[in-house]
């Protein structure tokens, strides 16, 4: 038997826009996104002799094929044309579910990244993350990681200067959003205000984190805070206690602030996580 671990890295959206749905139900997205360092740790045993097989220290979390990591592995397999002879995968999870960090496609990545290795390197990186786009749509970005533009369905890439080194809180509350509903009232809303994409790219390329945190936009926030006033209530503290600049990340619920140190990155938390025990203080990866 042979044992592969790897980390699998959040991510979080600078910025996120919508652009219209297109012709296969799917809607067109264009986002800067960054890796973060909340991370489960995926572990595959390979050849067991054995039916496939995924566990997860989380309840609630799908273990048979309907798993992301499950089926980016049945999707590498597939087109590198090998057999694991027995596979069983093991999640250690730790970045929060249905938080839009996207921890499902995170494991995926990491599943496709430590197989890829074993295999030696039949896929380059970029062809591994079209890979991943046969799983789930933040899966190629998670492939790719650090700071990058994505667009499409989440399957265009391109690496953008990385992300100054900086520290974020990211807070989960206790209720989570359904994605197909959160698109289907966006499709029903006229978007007031749109990320300026350009803006970001140019505070990314001068490294001015300040000039990154005006330019944080994600046009479901507004959207899901409408419903869910506490989002202003998290982003309040955050700001009070000197937060460079705040939003939800992708469909929701979680929220980050991106900190100028971890000092206040601290005092964040600590007075975030006697009303919500999912609270982190990451980093930039």
């Amino acid at each position: 038997m042979t044992i592969l671990q790897e980390p699998a890295f959040a991510k979080v959206n600078l910025t996120l826009d919508v652009l219209g749905r297109r012709p296969d139900g799917y809607h067109d997205l264009k986002s800067v996104m960054q890796t973060v360092s909340i991370r489960d740790d995926v572990t595959l045993t390979l050849g067991t002799g054995e039916p496939w097989r995924l566990t997860c220290n989380w309840e609630d979390i799908p273990t048979g094929p309907e798993n992301l990591a499950w089926r980016a592995a049945e999707t590498f397999f597939r087109n590198a044309r090998r057999d694991p002879g027995g596979l069983t995968i093991d999640i250690l999870k730790r970045i929060p579910v249905q938080a839009g960090l996207a921890g499902g496609s995170a494991d995926a990545a990491a599943v496709l990244r430590a197989l890829n290795r074993y295999c030696d390197f039949p896929f380059s990186i970029l062809a591994l993350a079209e890979l991943g786009s046969l799983v789930g749509s933040d899966v190629p970005f998670c492939v790719l990681g650090g700071t990058a533009m994505v667009e499409g369905r989440g399957e265009r890439l391109r690496k953008l200067p990385d992300l100054p080194e900086c520290f974020f809180v990211v807070c989960k509350p206790d209720f989570s959003v359904s994605t197909p509903e959160l698109y289907e009232k966006l499709d029903r809303t006229a978007i007031a205000k749109r990320p300026d994409h350009r803006a970001m790219e140019s505070a990314l390329l001068a490294g001015d984190l300040a000039k990154v945190a005006e330019n944080l936009w994600n046009v479901f926030d507004p959207v899901v805070t409408a419903e869910h006033l506490e989002l202003n209530y998290i982003k309040s503290i955050c700001n009070t206690y000197g937060s460079l600049g705040q939003q939800m990340t992708g469909s929701g619920s979680a929220v980050f602030a991106m900190m100028p140190s971890f000092e206040y990155a601290a005092v964040v938390c600590n007075m975030l996580k006697d009303n919500y025990p999912q609270v982190y203080i990451a980093r930039s990866v």
